[in-house]
């Protein structure tokens, strides 16, 4: 089991999540498209209020046809009413009802020709249309719509028995809506007539505000469950895209977290173009990139183990040597000898610990302009101090200032530098000359160290930048050098954006020529 990672308990906050944190993504996908087709579906409950105005536009017509009803009927012979008030209430798809001064019953459309209207048995009707009133109902309950009252023919048909004429002033309809036996509505509208000789009810049977409802629900439903099925689909297909990659994403890096690393393989996603394939690509780079130091720092523990061994190895022997040996000359050569070898491992315990440093230190430092013609013409003033050259020459052809100034930190720069010119001085005869350039092609900045020495092998000139490769001169003292001083060079070389590779030299003399390419300053900086 691999150790916990801790995570920080306070997260950003553009990343906080507040009650969704417990639900999946799958889940959050579904609830957001689902909460927009609910508003759609919430258009089912509009259709009320549009049903309230039709109601309330059905009540003043039935208002205004008892007003006329009232102030046109005296103007109509007495023997011509009964065909007048018949052929009104066909025309206007009503009932109407005449009633004198007492109260009592004059004249009734339906008695004088073929009723407008019959009142439906809901007991005799089919089985959908009692579901349809029981969806009504159900609608109604959720929109808190008022109940209206039943329908009921009086026993004893009397204006006294009319709420509406009751209620009605002289000449001033009063209309109220009530329901039939099958939930359909009933317009009825009342007046007296100024004079109080009569007055006048129209009632009628308006069954289209009740169908229209139920139509333009069943559109509306229907239209609700379709962009429900696809919302459904929509949601789950988006979900598949999002939610499957970042799983199998999220499993290879719990096998790379648990150091399973070597069989861990990230699913690249090529294919994809979006954010998902971009998160796929990086965490795939990322692994292959771990992977590879892992590996790096695994051969690099077995050849630092490997190094080690060797002066160790002849540390003991000169030590165990020495206990035994009575000569004095003798054992002063087996302590010269384990002197050399401390001095050697000091040496490569020192170039190790760099080598093991370099990367982090360079992915933590902060680059600024360096001018590369002033290092090195520094940095050979030193050493031409402490006379390390030895018989070897340098030749440095100095740039004008500022033209090879690069992004950087000194003090690896110079370290790097100072390898290179430590390795073509070690490969070079006694006489011989270094030469080192630095120059500017085009966007960058190109430093050349060459030596006259053997030259390095085409086959070898990669092997040379690995660590603990090292093939010295034979004239040198073995353990003189560590094998690190070029795979240094190359990491800091690379950790500055640069490149660094060696070849024969340009003027074709025998030697090796080491070329390092390093941004300037002006490109870096765009």
């Amino acid at each position: 089991m691999g150790p916990v990672i801790a995570s920080p308990i306070v997260e950003p906050a553009d990343l906080q999540l507040g009650w969704s944190r417990g639900l999946s993504l799958t889940a959050r996908i579904l609830a957001v498209n689902l909460f927009v087709l609910a508003l759609l579906g919430a258009g089912l409950f509009f259709l009320d209020s549009y049903r309230v105005r039709l109601i309330e536009e059905r009540q003043s017509a039935a208002r205004t046809q008892t007003e006329f009803l009232v102030r046109s009927l005296p103007l109509v012979p007495v023997e011509k009413r009964g065909v007048y008030v018949a052929a009104f209430g066909a025309k206007n798809m009503s009932r109407i009802r005449i009633y004198d001064g007492s109260g009592r019953k004059l004249l009734d459309s339906f008695e004088l020709g073929e009723p407008t209207y019959v009142f439906r048995d809901p007991e005799k009707e089919p089985v959908r249309k009692i579901a349809a009133r029981f969806i009504d109902r159900v609608f109604d309950f959720l929109v808190l719509s008022p109940e209206l009252d039943a329908f009921i023919e009086p026993k004893i048909d009397t204006a006294r028995a009319w709420p509406e004429l009751r209620q009605g002033k002289a000449g001033v309809a009063h209309s109220s809506a009530r329901f039939a036996p099958d939930l359909t509505h009933v317009i009825s509208a009342g007046a007296a007539a100024p004079s109080g000789n009569f007055s006048v009810l129209s009632t009628a049977n308006e069954r289209d505000i009740r169908l229209f409802v139920r139509a333009e629900r069943f559109k509306i439903g229907m239209f609700f469950l379709l962009a429900l099925g696809i919302g459904i689909l929509l949601s789950m297909f988006l979900a598949r895209t999002i939610v499957r990659p970042l799983r199998h994403l999220a499993r290879a890096a719990v096998k790379v977290r648990l150091g399973r690393a070597q069989e861990v393989t990230v699913p690249r996603l090529p294919s994809r173009r979006d954010e998902i394939g971009m998160l796929a690509r990086a965490l795939s780079d990322m692994s292959i990139a771990l992977r590879q130091r892992i590996d790096a720092t695994e051969a690099f523990a077995a050849d630092v183990a490997h190094e080690i061994k060797n002066p160790l190895a002849s540390l003991r022997s000169a030590l165990d040597g020495a206990e035994r040996i009575e000569d004095p000359a003798l054992r002063k050569q087996l302590m010269d000898v384990a002197k050399a070898d401390v001095l050697r491992m000091d040496r490569l315990i020192s170039d190790i610990s760099d080598a093991s440093r370099v990367d982090s230190q360079l992915a933590k430092a902060k680059f600024e302009p360096i001018d590369l013609g002033d290092m090195i013409e520094q940095l050979l003033q030193a050493r031409e101090h402490r006379d390390s050259d030895g018989d070897v020459n340098i030749a440095y052809a100095r740039p004008h200032k500022t033209i090879a100034t690069v992004m950087g930190e000194d003090v690896r720069l110079e370290r790097m530098l100072t390898n290179l010119i430590d390795n073509a001085v070690s490969f070079s005869p006694r006489g011989s000359v270094v030469e080192i350039s630095a120059t500017l092609a085009e966007d960058e900045v190109i430093i050349r160290v060459s030596d006259e020495g053997p030259g390095v092998p085409e086959q070898d000139r990669e092997a040379i930048f690995r660590r603990f490769h090292s093939e010295r001169p034979a004239s040198e003292n073995f353990g003189k050098h560590s094998g690190l001083g070029l795979a240094i060079a190359r990491t800091i070389v690379e950790g500055h954006h640069g490149r660094i590779s060696v070849r024969d030299r340009v003027d074709g003399k025998q030697g090796a020529c080491f070329e390092i390419a390093l941004p300037c300053a002006s490109s870096s900086s765009q």
